[in-house]
Parts: structure tokens; C-alpha cells; sequence
């Protein structure tokens, strides 16, 4: 079953900048204060939803929500001033290499005992996990792709052409049953999840819309685009042998065949991107700016960032017991396998 073409519904807002927004949104009350802004911990919910919220406008929009506000210079405003505190933070709190070649390389070995969210998932996790996982996914893979997209008239000549035929099979390589995005859907068929896009972004911590809010805040920005191509090369070549621990883990607890494709399409799908981002994309795009080299890196390291933010919190719940997401899911429901 495919993601419905609707818009989504407005989340509850989580403070008052979200609220503000919502507002805003809604044609009713003022947009926060830059006080306002200043003050609120940057990693947060309340934040991290206010600028998701403006973010979304420029993807699927929300329900009774104008599509003239995608370019509303007052909403524009804040969404500048909330991203001035996001990437001053991720300026200030990522780890900083000087080349790419430095940034890549630790993402290049896979670890001997991985502790990380793939590694618990594989070896212990358990399907009530597994479906907490990609429902909190979800807000990225039920538009997959979309956000790199932003990059392409950006680059020129081979970065272009490599960008391009990587995204091209991210799009299903023009088979509608193959867009990853749909494919994603019907591993959330498979475990019984909503399909809906949007659905489970009021069940998102504030860690699950930094990682999704980086990906448009490098997207939508054309002064960033060396940092899009090094987030891209991130998930890239960290995807295969990630999703290769995911698959394992969907057939070790019967979670459907849906579910496992998914995984086993991006092992064999991303190890061949992974060499093309790495020579054609990065390369070519060296070649035509070299200046660029330290926003690539950038790009990596804030990924790797923000990513670790998100597994720590994921990995302190499920080792506790407890739930990872705001709103737990039902626990009553069958999956399809």
C-alpha cells in the first residue's frame, strides 16, 4: 500500500515558538519574537518542530494550511532566525575535519563491535522496537530522496550527472513499485503501521526532527550545498551495512517480506552509490569548486552528529524498556507477515 497523496494535519505544538508558527499557519496571532527564539534550547522540541513546520511547507504542506505561505516573507523571517541558532549549534557542537578524506574515513571500517542502533536491532531488538523505529523513520523515508534533490541545479557536469543517476534510482529508476519511498510504505504495511504521510510526527522526539530538519536546512540553501553532498555521502555509505543489520533483524523476528526488502534493496543499492557519491559526486564537485571541501566535511560531520544524538536517546529508552517515542504505539496490533 502506497502513502496517501494528502496533506498532512497539523501536529500539537510543543511550546511557543511551535504554537506561534501553528498560528501563523493557521492566518491567526504573531510569529515569535526573536527573544523568544534566542531562548529556546536549540536541540529541543519546541525549536526543532517550529522550523520542521517550516520546513514541510516547501514538501507536502499541511492540511488548511495556504500554499502561498511557502514564500510568506514574515514566516520567512523566522524560519532565518531559527536556523541561524540550529547551524551556529551544529557549527559550534560537530566534530570539525578539515578535509573530506579526514571526515569519510572513520565512516569507511566498520567497526569489530558496533554499539549502535543497527547493532541493537539485530541482535536483541524486538518487533514492538522495530516498529517504533520505523515509524520514527518514517518522517524521512516517505519522502526519501526529496530532500537531496534540492542539490541538482546546484552542481554541474559529472557531480551533476552522478547525483543525478544516484537520486534516479532512489526514485525507483522510473518504476513507480520501485521508489524507495513507496517501498518504505509497505514495509510499514508490514508492521502494521499507518502509512500515512506525516502520521507519526507528533509520536517524534526532538531528536528524530533534527535529523530530518538538517537534510532540509543543507537542502534549501544554496550557500550549503557542499554540506547536502557531504550528508548525502554520509547515508550513502553508511546505508549498506546498516540496512544489511536491519534485514537481519526484520527475518530474525518475522516482521514480513516487505520489511525485509526494503533493508536488502539498500545493501545492494547503496554499496554501488556509495562509490558513486564518493569519485563522481564529490569529486566532480571538488574539481569544479575545491573551495568547497570544508562544507563537505562539515556536512559529514554534522551528520554523524546528529545521528549520534538520536541513537543515544533510542538506545537509553529501549535498554531502559521504555518506549523512544512520545506517544507510544498501540501494542494490540498484527503485522501482515
Amino acid at each position: 500500500m502506497d502513502h496517501p497523496r494528502s496533506e498532512p494535519l497539523l501536529p500539537a505544538p510543543r511550546g511557543p515558538l511551535s504554537l506561534a508558527v501553528e498560528n501563523h499557519l493557521r492566518g491567526d496571532g504573531p510569529l515569535p519574537a526573536e527573544r523568544d527564539v534566542a531562548a529556546a534550547p536549540v536541540y529541543g522540541d519546541d525549536l526543532q518542530l517550529a522550523l520542521y513546520l517550516c520546513y514541510e511547507l516547501h514538501y507536502r504542506g499541511f492540511a488548511g494550511v495556504s500554499p502561498d505561505l511557502e514564500w510568506d516573507p514574515a514566516l520567512l523571517r523566522t524560519r532565518a532566525a531559527l536556523e541561524e541558532r540550529f547551524l551556529g549549534a551544529l557549527r559550534a557542537d560537530a566534530r570539525r575535519h578539515d578535509s573530506v578524506e579526514d571526515a569519510l574515513a572513520g565512516l569507511l571500517v566498520e567497526p569489530v563491535d558496533g554499539t549502535g542502533v543497527s547493532h541493537f536491532l539485530r541482535d536483541k531488538g524486538e518487533l514492538w522496537q522495530l516498529r517504533e523505529y520505523a515509524a520514527l523513520r518514517s518522517l524521512y523515508h516517505l519522502k526519501e530522496a526529496d530532500p537531496h534533490a534540492w542539490v541538482l541545479p546546484r552542481l554541474r557536469g559529472r557531480a551533476k550527472a552522478a547525483m543525478a543517476a544516484v537520486e534516479f534510482d532512489e526514485y525507483g529508476g522510473g518504476r513507480a513499485d520501485r521508489v524507495h519511498a513507496h517501498l518504505f510504505a509497505e514495509l510499514m504495511t508490514d508492521l502494521g503501521l499507518d502509512t500515512t504521510y506525516g502520521r507519526y510526527l507528533d509520536a517524534a522526539r526532538a531528536e528524530v526532527l533534527v535529523t530530518v530538519n538538517l537534510m532540509s536546512l543543507f537542502g534549501l540553501h544554496r550557500a550549503l550545498r557542499g554540506a547536502l553532498v557531504g550528508h548525502f555521502a554520509t547515508v550513502e555509505i553508511t546505508s549498506s551495512p546498516g540496512s544489511r543489520r536491519l534485514a537481519e533483524a526484520m527475518r530474525r523476528t518475522g516482521a514480513g517480506p516487505a520489511a525485509e526488502h526494503f533493508y536488502d534493496e539498500h545493501v545492494e543499492a547503496d554499496a554501488v552509490h556509495e562509490q558513486v557519491v564518493r569519485h563522481d559526486v564529490i569529486g566532480g564537485l571538488l574539481e569544479d569548486e575545491p573551495h568547497l571541501e570544508r562544507d563537505i566535511a562539515f556536512g559529514v560531520d554534522a551528520t554523524v552528529f546528529t545521528e549520534d544524538l538520536l541513537g543515544d536517546r533510542l538506545l537509553a529508552d529501549w535498554r531502559a524498556g521504555r518506549s523512544c517515542l512520545r506517544t507510544p504505539l498501540p501494542q494490540d496490533v498484527t503485522h501482515t507477515s
